[in-house]
């Protein structure tokens, strides 16, 4: 599903990563730890396609990603990964349904299909009564599950979460946790996540742990 390549990457003379090689699979759960400043969020930016390596190679779902730029490379980003941030990064002046529906929106599907898609997200992650409110009028959790959702509205390839339970409470972190688990059985979902939390990264199939700019 990824397969990730001798990746480089330096900001103002300060070498980040290393040559970070690793492959993850289809339907598997890996999370990446290490400490602040080990170069765990600008891998997965990169594996993201928000950020771009100096040199290494990038392959997503069978695609090198290094190959597309400009409206491809965005298209694929839309298409095939979905993001879950640790501030859930929804826009307040939306309701939850259409946050979700933002991605889909972007990728001009059929409205039709958008709402019924969403809402069938939505439901599955017991939030059907609260698709029109907006986000201050949800709980963090329940925000949180909004932007999984939204992750998977256009049914990506995989979906990268950075530190996507550090601003949740400890049983709502947990509620997250187990709903990342519950998405692979149900829909086989891909996961590589970023975490601080040694609880969660425990659970996970693999967990790697990258220090000064290499996974060991």
């Amino acid at each position: 599903m990824i397969k990730v390549e001798n990746l480089h990457k330096t900001y103002g003379g300060l070498s980040i990563l290393k040559g970070v090689n690793l492959s993850i699979a289809e339907s598997e759960i890996v999370s990446i730890v290490g400490a602040s400043g080990a170069g765990k969020t600008t891998l997965l930016q990169i594996m993201g396609t928000l950020d771009q390596a100096d040199s290494g190679k990038l392959i997503i779902n069978n695609q090198d990603v290094s190959l597309l730029k400009g409206n491809k490379l965005a298209r694929f980003r839309n298409k095939h990964i979905g993001f879950v941030f640790q501030f859930h990064q929804l826009l307040p002046e939306f309701t939850a349904l259409e946050n979700v529906s933002i991605p889909a929106w972007i990728a001009n599907s059929n409205e039709a299909a958008v709402q019924k898609r969403a809402k069938e997200l939505l439901d599955f992650l017991g939030l059907m009564d609260r698709m029109d409110h907006k986000p201050s009028a949800l709980s963090g959790g329940e925000q949180q599950r909004v932007a999984v959702a939204r992750a998977l509205i256009n049914q990506p390839a995989v979906i990268l979460a950075d530190e996507p339970s550090g601003n949740l409470d400890s049983k709502s972190a947990e509620d997250l946790h187990q709903l990342f688990f519950q998405l692979r059985k149900e829909m086989n979902q891909t996961f590589v996540i970023v975490t601080h939390n040694l609880s969660l990264a425990a659970q996970s199939d693999r967990q790697l742990t990258i220090k000064d700019g290499i996974i060991l």
